[in-house]
């Protein structure tokens, strides 16, 4: 039997995240969120029972729940990972929905979200942390390294490297065996035809650097 889930973070993302537990007919035991007025309240028929510091709460992760981190804010998002990796000794688990595919011959590390309608195919590689959202794919040998977001609708080909903190915006499509760098954003709608450095900003089609 599976362990309950809590979800840190009881926003757009962490309802996200309870509709792909639900799908799969998991329980969640409580969301935990540092936005006051969302504290002692219902989300989606699930209390906010606290905040994301409670300890009373992530004392019962790894023993009694499993935990997923579903905090918008990237830099609170990996502060919290730490946090539970350091003081808890537990990683986050994967929330992938009923109606998504992932390929048996994929590689998924821990902390995913795959979204409603998502594809992974085989020998794709996705790392830690990553947000998959609804009917994105993840094409034959592409590889994701962690805390990567990939929009709605966005194609990423195969031999694709997508390299840790990348954002891929919405419907962006990546051609087979581009490398997009550490940190860098591609803009919803653009086609990346060549390597985008790290850090870098691109938009349109083909892509281009925005300054």
């Amino acid at each position: 039997m599976q362990n309950p889930v809590i979800i840190l973070g009881a926003q757009q993302l962490g309802t996200a995240a309870l509709d792909i537990f639900n799908s799969n007919s998991m329980v969640v035991y409580c969301f935990l969120d540092d936005k006051k007025d969302l504290q002692q309240q219902e989300v989606n028929n699930v209390s906010v029972m606290s905040s994301t510091e409670d300890g009373e709460f992530l004392k019962l992760i790894g023993k009694k729940c499993d935990v997923f981190v579903a905090v918008e804010d990237s830099a609170a998002r990996k502060g919290l990972i730490s946090m539970l990796k350091e003081e808890y000794k537990v990683v986050p688990i994967n929330a992938i929905h009923k109606f998504s595919a992932v390929s048996e011959y994929a590689w998924l590390g821990h902390g995913n979200m795959v979204a409603a309608g998502a594809i992974v195919n085989n020998n794709a590689k996705i790392g830690d942390n990553c947000i998959i959202q609804s009917r994105a794919l993840v094409d034959t040998n592409a590889e994701i390294g962690d805390f990567v977001q990939i929009g709605t609708g966005a194609i990423i080909n195969s031999e694709v490297k997508v390299e840790e903190g990348a954002y891929i915006g919405t419907g962006a499509v990546i051609v087979s065996g581009v490398k997009i760098g550490k940190n860098a954003r591609v803009g919803a709608g653009s086609v990346v035809v060549a390597d985008v450095p790290a850090k870098a900003t691109v938009f349109g089609n083909p892509a281009a650097a925005i300054k």
